[in-house]
């Protein structure tokens, strides 16, 4: 039995002559939190819609938890939940009637289990209230106690802190972190808010028109390129020095230096004082995942037209 349950391969759609995603291949492994990232229009959206059998494949194969989601829909999503796009509750009834009629869509549903999944999401003691009268974080919640109902083994998450406070978002965060960990699901979410995902994710899968750009772990976002500070006697005649020895391939303002492929900065201290040169401080400088993502949709970016 494979360990992934997600998987294309080369997954392409297009609406018309309009390409919306062109070769897409990408795994969620079991256990794993994966971000799906891209700007609006990337084709996250459809991806996601795909992998629940809602949109189509114009090209390639869509698999989900061992199924091939376009010859075998109801077996691919049988332990799969998910929160996609807005979802819809009726305002007038209490959250605890909600779940019961949306449960009643994929089958009967025990009481037992809907107070199971209203204590995981934090909703015991308001699941007989009116939904109208639910705050924003607490439809959240109503929404990812639905797609917990059916004992998923994989979860996906469509913007699931969108529009959440700060506390909110806390919240969402600890959650999710539990249903992996406690629950062992394995999550897969789509998300604009990168500091949420550097904080939650084992890996990231990057699109950019259509086309998946990344696809790695937190660690190899961070390894991409990692600048050293460096303060010395003579940062200039260091750096130079450096430069010629072929110890560093780039110089940045006043301290910052980039090491060669394969050369640390114990290396590095070693040659400089070998040579009479002071180092008063060293340091490596790892670049958020914000800097990483911003820096791979810049090289991306299509030039201006004259």
């Amino acid at each position: 039995m494979t360990d992934a349950l997600v998987e294309t391969r080369n997954l392409g759609k297009r609406f018309g002559a309009r390409t919306v995603l062109d070769g897409v291949s990408m795994t969620v492994s079991r256990g794993e939190i994966v971000g799906l990232l891209g700007h609006n229009g990337a084709g996250k959206s459809t991806l996601i819609g795909m992998l629940l059998g809602q949109v189509w494949p114009s090209a390639g194969e869509v698999r989900v938890c061992g199924c091939d989601v376009t010859r075998d829909r109801q077996g691919a999503l049988a332990k799969v939940g998910a929160i996609f796009e807005s979802p819809a509750f009726y305002d007038y009834l209490s959250g605890w009637r909600n779940l019961e009629i949306l449960a009643g869509y994929s089958g009967p549903t025990t009481p037992a289990r809907l107070r199971e999944v209203i204590e995981w999401v934090g909703l015991s003691g308001r699941e007989g209230s009116p939904v109208r009268t639910y705050s924003h974080g607490m439809r959240a919640r109503l929404a990812l106690a639905q797609a917990l109902l059916p004992g998923p083994e994989l979860l996906i998450l469509d913007e699931p802190g969108d529009g959440l406070d700060p506390e909110g978002t806390h919240e969402m965060r600890r959650t999710i972190r539990r249903l992996r960990d406690q629950l062992r699901l394995t999550i897969l979410l789509s998300s604009h808010q990168l500091g949420e995902v550097e904080m939650l994710c084992d890996r990231i899968a990057v699109l950019s028109r259509g086309r998946k750009v990344f696809e790695g772990s937190l660690d190899d976002t961070r390894r991409q390129e990692s600048w050293v500070r460096l303060k010395t006697d003579d940062f200039a005649a260091a750096a130079s020095e450096l430069q010629d020895a072929g110890w560093i391939v780039g110089v940045r303002g006043t301290d910052r230096v980039l090491p060669a492929d394969g050369m640390g900065t114990d290396g590095m201290v070693r040659w400089l004082v070998a040579r009479g040169r002071p180092v008063y401080e060293i340091a490596v400088e790892t670049a958020s995942l914000e800097e990483f993502y911003l820096k791979l949709m810049g090289e991306r970016k299509e030039p201006e037209a004259p």
